[in-house]
């Protein structure tokens, strides 16, 4: 057994040919004991050698399910956590390069969340009147600071069944980290959009009047996706004047404006979803990131379905596209060898309180 890792930089120039070609190897040589989880946003030389493909939560509870003992996350940061939370004791969460995070993520972290907490304290009674729901895009600390304050976390899915749930036990919820996910879920329940308040967090109480708060049935993180950011709802009246045909379908993290002008909103597997099963020789404008919508658009081809990326940018999510095959391929020959590199652990206690929110979740949806 290896007491040294091999080096990142002894595949930092090989082909990617040649990583393919090692990734198998190691592959066929760990077995059933490494699992490989491919999420959809993922570049497609790297998603090709995935054993399971899907959204963060779907990979994370594939990966607990089987019989690898290591776990290969083929995603970002907090979907590794996620899968060492819900997975066995025994299993190993592996991330294979570290720099793989998530900018929406990022805009919400523990301290600014504590601190918004304190300041709802002074104006209304928050642990009476407010539930916090967190996006499963955010960190393991505020999972758990969901689970500490009865709280819950959501997916793109499943947003509109948890605020059903969290307005069934308080007044009022706090959504973080992504402000879109949470506002156009909310009008389609029937919030009004001035009952729905974005709490800046580099402000003093949010950049909010304490009557704002006080009659906010949902307070908005002001936190976005850079991806879906790019997305604008002239994007779509400029395709539908050439195409009119076109079925227009958004994710729910894209904007108010950009959800109001598309027929379907919903999760990368409704999307999916919806587009394959959709009568042939349609036409899709689909707001979601670049692979996934390339990818859809060759699997539909021979249905004679034409499916096109929303903005005339190129527009895909940069920190995925960190996982590249040079660092899935070192990261399975180390295995291979016998060395465990990257592993991400959620600390014990965190842990159980993230699981808690998590299982609130998994009770609900």
């Amino acid at each position: 057994m290896l007491t040294t890792a091999f080096p990142i930089e002894d595949y930092a120039l090989l082909s990617d040919a040649e990583c393919d070609a090692r990734i198998v190897a190691a592959k066929a040589k760990l077995g059933k004991r490494c699992v490989i989880l491919g999420h959809h946003y993922q570049r497609d030389e790297v998603f090709k050698h995935a054993d399971f493909t899907g959204d963060s939560l779907k990979l994370s509870r594939n990966a607990a399910e089987s019989d690898a003992e290591y776990i290969v996350f083929c995603g970002v940061h907090f979907m590794a956590e996620v899968a060492d939370i819900l997975s066995r004791p025994e299993q190993i969460s592996i991330l294979p390069d570290l720099a793989a995070g998530c900018s929406m993520a990022d805009m919400a972290n523990l301290i600014k969340v504590q601190k918004c907490w304190q300041e709802l304290t002074e104006v209304i009674d928050v642990e009476n009147e407010v539930t916090p729901v967190t996006y499963i895009n955010s960190a393991a600390d505020l999972k758990a600071f969901c689970g500490e304050h009865e709280g819950i976390v959501c997916t793109s899915s499943n947003a509109q069944k948890i605020l059903e749930w969290s307005f069934a036990r308080r007044s009022k919820v706090l959504f973080f980290p992504d402000q879109h996910l949470g506002r156009n879920t909310g009008y389609r329940m029937g919030i009004p959009l001035e009952q729905m308040v974005a709490w800046d967090f580099n402000k003093p109480r949010g950049g909010l009047t304490i009557d704002q708060i006080k009659n906010a049935e949902i307070i908005l993180w002001n936190g976005y996706c850079s991806v879906h950011q790019a997305f604008k709802p002239e994007q779509i009246d400029q395709f539908l004047e050439r195409y009119p045909e076109t079925k227009v379908i958004a994710h729910p993290e894209a904007s108010f404006e950009v959800c109001q002008k598309s027929e379907y909103i919903g999760s990368t597997e409704y999307i999916l979803k919806t587009v394959r099963e959709a009568e042939p020789n349609t036409r899709w404008l689909v707001a979601t990131e670049l692979n996934l919508v390339n990818r859809l658009n060759e699997e539909c081809k021979a249905q004679g379905k034409h499916v096109h990326f929303m903005s005339p940018m190129l527009c895909m999510c940069s920190t995925m596209f960190r996982t590249d095959p040079q660092h899935l391929a070192w990261v399975m020959e180390n295995l291979a060898a016998g060395h465990v590199i990257n592993r991400i652990t959620v600390p014990a206690k965190e842990a159980a309180l993230a699981k808690k929110a998590l299982d609130n979740m998994l009770a609900v949806a």
